[in-house]
């Protein structure tokens, strides 16, 4: 072999080896260059998921939907995380999420599970089914606890009887509706991926709302908020919900 082919062969080896590094620090560049932005984005949504709540309230699934929300174009001022609100007994009814519009005021009520999911808003219990039927467990009726948080805040906003309310139970997490019946009216059961439709759906079908006092509003559902604060608030809640289930005083 001459020695121009080895010199040929060499310089084009050389080309080759200098094409994959050059290849190599782009896509490293570029690698560095896309985590930066998911940094950046993730200190955004950080800060803007802060305008609405703190990061020891609630469940990452609430503050998921709260961060669609914003994102959707809701304002800050008018969404409201976590809310115990105080009823006439004392005790404390306790909600993932209240959105006041200027058409209504929506309750939501966020469940995160797995599985299929079955219910009946009829039946006081729904069944969570995993590993392909083999097992299921039961849980309350969604539709009925988010009406008893909506109808104890409805009494706290008497003022608003012309404003319509409804009920949003968002399902969150890798499950699947799979048979969900008499949904009544006013309310909606929605996969997470999907409920900026109902929202959108809500505030489209529905005229401008009689706030009779807006500020009165806004305050009843502030203070709401701030009465999760309290932790002592938060554990005499969970204990009335123990009281209330009873399940400490069923003997096997």
């Amino acid at each position: 072999m001459s020695d121009s082919i080895i010199m040929t062969a060499l310089a084009i080896i050389g080309l080759g080896i200098v094409s994959i590094v050059l290849i190599i620090c782009r896509c490293v560049r570029q690698h560095k260059i896309n985590e930066q932005i998911r940094i950046n984005e993730y200190k955004q949504n950080q800060e803007l998921i802060r305008t609405v709540t703190d990061f020891d309230r609630g469940t990452g699934a609430e503050r998921d939907l709260i961060l669609g929300l914003l994102k959707y174009g809701i304002s800050s001022q008018a969404i409201f995380h976590d809310l115990y609100v105080r009823k006439h007994n004392g005790k404390f009814s306790q909600i993932d999420l209240v959105v006041a519009t200027k058409v209504s005021i929506i309750v939501f009520e966020v469940k995160d599970y797995s599985g299929w999911i079955f219910g009946n808003g009829k039946n006081t219990q729904w069944t969570q089914v995993l590993a392909y039927g083999r097992n299921k467990y039961r849980f309350y009726n969604p539709i009925m606890q988010n009406a008893s948080h909506m109808a104890e805040l409805q009494k706290r906003l008497s003022q608003c009887a012309p404003v319509p309310f409804y009920s949003v139970i968002v399902f969150c997490g890798d499950c699947e509706l799979r048979e969900i019946s008499f949904v009544p009216e006013g309310t909606f059961i929605v996969k997470q991926n999907r409920v900026l439709e109902v929202v959108d759906a809500i505030v489209r079908n529905n005229y401008p709302a009689n706030y009779s006092d807006k500020n009165e509003v806004v305050r009843i559902l502030k203070a709401s908020v701030q009465n999760g604060n309290n932790e002592q608030t938060r554990i005499r809640h969970v204990e009335n919900i123990k009281d209330m289930l009873g399940t400490d005083r069923v003997f096997r």
